[in-house]
C-alpha cells in the first residue's frame, strides 16, 4: 500500500528522514528506521570538519509554525563518517548520503567517497541558505548546478538526488538545469529572520537562517507541482510535512515520496509511524490500493 521505488531502490513507505536531523550519528539514524522510517538522510557531509555557527544557532517560531536555524553545515567530514554510513545501514533502510561542496571536484570527490562508504544514493546540497561559498549560492546558477550534476554523474554509479533551493524565482529552470540527476528534492529551508525587538538583535547569532517547518508548506507543494509538470524526472518533496495529509498533498502535486525533518520536533521522535497510520487510514477509508496511484493526480485536470 504504502511501498515505493525510487530509481531502483524500494522503500517500504515514502517517508524519508530529512538531512539535518538526528542524522550526524549512525545510532540515531537507526533509531528513526526501527520508528517507521522508509529511508534515511544523512547530515550534509563535506571535505573537511566544520564547526558551524555558535549559539544560539535555532529559534522555534511561535504556535508551532517550525523552526528557524542556522548551524552553518557544522559536520566531522567525510573521512569521519564512514562508521556512521556503516551503522545506518544495518537499519535494514535506504541511506541516502548528502553531501555539499564548493565546486564540481569537491562534489565528485565526496559522491565517490560516499558510494565507496555503501549508501545506496548520494543527495547534493545545493540549496543551505545560510553558508557562504556553498549550498543556496551556487544552486541559483543554473549552469554550474548543471556542471556539478554532469561531473558528479560521471563518477558514481549510484543513483544521483539533487536538492533544489526554493529562494529564487527560477525554480523551474534551475531544475531543468539538473535534469540529468535521478531525483529532484524540493525543497530546503527558506531564507529568514527574526528580530528580539526587546534585546535589538537577531535570534541567531548568524543573522539570517533558514525556515523550517509547517509555515513553508505551500511553498514546497507549488514548487513540486511546477517542477514535476515540466520536468520527467522523480521528485521528492520537502518542507513542512508534518501529517498524512501534508504527505497527500505533496504526491497529488507530483511527488513519489517525501522527506521529513521538522516535524519530529514538532510531533515527537515517533512521527513516522504516526504519519504511516495516518496515511494507511486515509487510503482504506477512500479504496486506495497503492499511494503511487496519487503521485500528480492533482495536475491530471
Amino acid at each position: 500500500m504504502l511501498y515505493v521505488e525510487i530509481n531502483g531502490i524500494g522503500f517500504h513507505n515514502p517517508l524519508i528522514l530529512a538531512s539535518g536531523i538526528l542524522d550526524e550519528s549512525g545510532d540515531t539514524m537507526k533509531r528513526i528506521a526501527s520508528l517507521g522510517a522508509g529511508g534515511l538522510v544523512t547530515k550534509s557531509v563535506g571535505i573537511k570538519e566544520r564547526q558551524g555557527y555558535p549559539n544560539p544557532v535555532i529559534y522555534e517560531l511561535p504556535n508551532g509554525m517550525g523552526l528557524l536555524n542556522a548551524i552553518g553545515l557544522a559536520n566531522p567530514g567525510i573521512d569521519s563518517f564512514e562508521e556512521e554510513i556503516h551503522l545506518a545501514l544495518d537499519s535494514g533502510v535506504p541511506v541516502i548520503g548528502s553531501i555539499f561542496g564548493a565546486d564540481e571536484e569537491e562534489f565528485a570527490y565526496l559522491a565517490k567517497k560516499m558510494e565507496e562508504y555503501g549508501v545506496n544514493a548520494v543527495e547534493l546540497n545545493l540549496s543551505c541558505p545560510h553558508a557562504k561559498g556553498y549550498g543556496m549560492e551556487i544552486g541559483v546558477d543554473p549552469d554550474l548546478v548543471e556542471s556539478i550534476v554532469k561531473e558528479v554523474k560521471g563518477r558514481v554509479n549510484i543513483p544521483v538526488w539533487a536538492k533544489l533551493t526554493p529562494n529564487t524565482h527560477r525554480i523551474v529552470e534551475i531544475a531543468k538545469s539538473a535534469e540529468n540527476a535521478d531525483a529532484l528534492v524540493l525543497i530546503n529551508t527558506v531564507k529568514g529572520m527574526v528580530i528580539d525587538v526587546d534585546a535589538r538583535m537577531p535570534v541567531l547569532s548568524n543573522g539570517f537562517g533558514g525556515l523550517s517547518g509547517p509555515c513553508i508548506k505551500p511553498i514546497g507543494v507549488r514548487a513540486v507541482y511546477e517542477v514535476s509538470s515540466e520536468v520527467d524526472v522523480p521528485v521528492i518533496g520537502v518542507g513542512g510535512i508534518t501529517t498524512g495529509k501534508d504527505v497527500l498533498e505533496y504526491i497529488m502535486a507530483g511527488a513519489m515520496a517525501v522527506e521529513i525533518g521538522t516535524a519530529i520536533y514538532l510531533r515527537g521522535i515517533d512521527v513516522f509511524r504516526k504519519i504511516e497510520k495516518e496515511l494507511k487510514d486515509w487510503l482504506l477509508k477512500n479504496e486506495i490500493k497503492s499511494i503511487t496511484e496519487l503521485v500528480g493526480v492533482a495536475q491530471r485536470r
